[in-house]
């Protein structure tokens, strides 16, 4: 997912002079072809986050177009002031591209789990906040995300996901029906399209034949998009990659209760809890030690299912 990432801006830059590239100790040959191209646009910077931000924003403010990429956790927390006063205040162009997003990166344990991105990201004004579910998904984003001004946030996956959506021409931010269904819908982002999927075809094999609803862009929400698929709901499970506070659930949820005619919805969340990951190990293992699992987003249907009451 990075590498199509990475390759969106290459793309990019081919074709509008005013994209820049920054890399925050990207190790070698990233993007070495566009370093090779345009050296004059491309800056690989060693462990100075602040500093790249404040760099990043003071060409954005002279008309570029600039990409940062490193580490999910560096972009968000550990320059949370930059991003705020430096991007957001001047809505500038800069797009964040935060690798590791999620527990990707469960090996190095909780100081590189980016699993508040989203939250941080999402109370700033003037930020857009995408998390892809795959590669396709990926391109699709970054290519829309050339019509829009304003910073973005941009979470990567792992990498290597299996393709379950495609680059096609959805308009950027719509919320999109992976599988059709009737009854409950599970929205998802980032790569929990994957764990809904996988719990549906569980829920086959009992006559439950969820909708899957994937919102890939979590800010702005495609709030007109959920509002058409859940006024027939009987239920609505969200399965997120995120702590509670400020995800995919929180944003979901805080529109419902606006919403008059659809205060009937009720809701499950399927995600991880609020606190910061106890162990180390593979994205997988933490996955399935929180229970970000095809089996409890099963559970969380059957529990909303007006026969699994």
């Amino acid at each position: 997912m990075r590498k199509d990432a990475l390759e969106m801006v290459y793309e990019h830059a081919c074709e509008d002079p005013r994209v820049v590239f920054i890399g925050s100790d990207l190790g070698p040959g990233v993007l070495a072809k566009f370093q090779a191209e345009m050296p004059e646009r491309f800056f690989m910077e060693g462990v100075s986050e602040a500093a790249i931000i404040g760099m990043a924003s003071g060409l954005a403010a002279e008309g570029h177009i600039v990409y940062v990429s490193t580490i999910a956790v560096f972009l968000t927390r550990r320059v949370y002031e930059q991003v705020a006063l430096d991007l957001c205040l001047r809505s500038l162009d800069v797009r964040l591209i935060g690798t590791g997003g999620g527990l990707v990166y469960a090996p190095l344990g909780p100081t590189h789990m980016a699993t508040d991105d989203i939250a941080l990201m999402s109370a700033l004004p003037n930020m857009t906040v995408v998390a892809p579910a795959d590669a396709p998904e990926m391109r699709r984003l970054m290519r829309g995300l050339r019509s829009r001004s304003g910073p973005a946030y941009i979470r990567v996956g792992k990498g290597s996901e299996p393709e379950v959506t495609s680059d096609d021409t959805t308009p950027f931010g719509a919320a999109r029906v992976v599988r059709e269904g009737a009854g409950i819908v599970i929205a998802t982002t980032g790569i929990t399209l994957h764990t809904a999927l996988a719990a549906t075809e569980l829920l086959a094999a009992e006559g439950i034949q969820p909708k899957v609803l994937h919102l890939p862009v979590v800010k702005p929400l495609d709030t007109a998009g959920l509002a058409v698929h859940l006024r027939e709901a009987q239920g609505l499970v969200v399965v997120e990659e995120h702590v509670p506070a400020g995800g995919l659930a929180a944003a979901i949820t805080q529109w419902l209760a606006e919403v008059d005619d659809l205060r009937q919805v009720r809701v499950r969340r399927v995600g991880l809890p609020d606190a910061f990951p106890d162990r180390y190990g593979s994205q997988a293992l933490l996955l399935d030690h929180y229970g970000v699992t095809p089996a409890r987003v099963v559970a969380s249907v059957r529990a909303l299912h007006p026969e699994g009451r």
